[in-house]
């Protein structure tokens, strides 16, 4: 079935909205009434229809907005897009990896035809057809990585995998949530991950890097990470934070409900064939909290986990100065009733 794209933004008057059915199909990271750094990780497999989990990489109606937010990203910081030159064969796995899924889980939408070498790609809902010769750079308009990340929803980090770490050596960021990877370029997992706090003391990240060294091909995995944002802005990093981090002061109880997000990572991680790196994809979700209560279940669990929080993750998930302001808005919604284990809506 097509979808249909919205018109919208992500910036200035931040017309973005959710579609009822785009609220159903939210990735909700919550399966219970608290929350507490944990690995999380589980199998990346299709799941039900109307989920975010229907393709392998999603694809839905703010598709056309996004990518256009992210053109207008990369004309103002050309810098949130780096690989380094050793990089270049897992460019090319990267790119027909998020051909492949995009073709498949939306044949409607995009279309990829191989002949040996030759290939071509057609993008319908950006206008795009072009054929080239894979593994030849030359004939692309960009590099194949910043190619294909033009025009596919998430941010983007392809990790090397040597003497026993992951380094961050390429990378698509435009969404990211308070990160930079012009800062990050070149680090490995601890060092890139060494602002977060508790998760290092409980032991998270060991066990998270043992488990992606020997993440096998065919076989991703994913995770959710969350936080929250003031407005749709999709572009949240530290090289804008002035235009931003004043957002937070803005809250008030009068304009919750429209004004405070709560910001999804549907982050997966995938084995590349011949370059043996993995690409991380950070696939962002926003819903603001007057959508958000149009599911119960949903409106009683959030403000439950607001409460539970530690000090330290309210401070740094950057809550400090809404997050009672937005209890008190989410509990009328709230009954009391006990919700039923799981993400999905009741």
């Amino acid at each position: 079935m097509a979808i249909a794209f919205k018109q919208e933004t992500f910036r200035d008057d931040f017309s973005y909205r959710n579609s009822p059915e785009n609220i159903r199909r939210f990735p909700f990271p919550f399966d219970r009434d608290e929350y507490m750094y944990s690995v999380n990780m589980e199998p990346h497999v299709k799941g039900q229809n109307g989920t975010v989990y229907e393709s392998l990489i999603d694809v839905d109606e703010h598709y056309v907005a996004e990518m256009r937010d992210r053109a207008l990203v990369l004309k103002e910081d050309p810098l949130r897009y780096q690989a380094l030159p050793h990089m270049m064969t897992a460019q090319w796995d990267t790119l027909e990896l998020l051909m492949e899924e995009q073709a498949s889980g939306y044949p409607e939408h995009f279309s990829l035809v191989k002949n040996g070498d030759q290939w071509r790609w057609i993008n319908r809902p950006l206008g795009i057809d072009d054929s080239f010769t894979f593994g030849d750079a030359s004939t692309l308009p960009y590099e194949p990585f910043e190619y294909i990340t033009r025009q596919a929803q998430g941010d983007f980090c392809i990790v090397d995998q040597r003497d026993g770490n992951l380094w961050m050596d390429a990378g698509m960021v435009t969404t990211q949530a308070d990160w930079s990877l012009d800062f990050d370029i070149g680090m490995n997992f601890m060092e890139w991950h060494g602002p977060v706090p508790l998760a290092h003391q409980i032991g998270i990240f060991d066990r998270a890097l043992k488990f992606l060294l020997n993440l096998q091909q065919g076989k991703p995995t994913r995770r959710f990470n969350w936080t929250m944002t003031i407005n749709p802005r999709l572009d949240t990093s530290p090289e804008n934070y002035p235009k931003w981090g004043p957002d937070r002061t803005t809250v008030t109880p009068d304009n919750v409900g429209e004004k405070v997000h709560l910001r999804v990572e549907l982050q997966s991680l995938w084995r590349l064939p011949r370059s043996n790196a993995i690409l991380f994809v950070i696939r962002c979700y926003l819903m603001n909290m007057s959508e958000l209560v149009t599911v119960p279940k949903w409106a009683r669990r959030f403000p439950r986990v607001l409460r539970t929080l530690p000090p330290e993750l309210i401070d740094y998930k950057g809550l400090t100065r809404f997050r009672e302001t937005t209890i008190d808005w989410l509990s009328k919604y709230d009954d009391g009733a006990s919700t039923s284990p799981g993400f999905f809506p009741d």
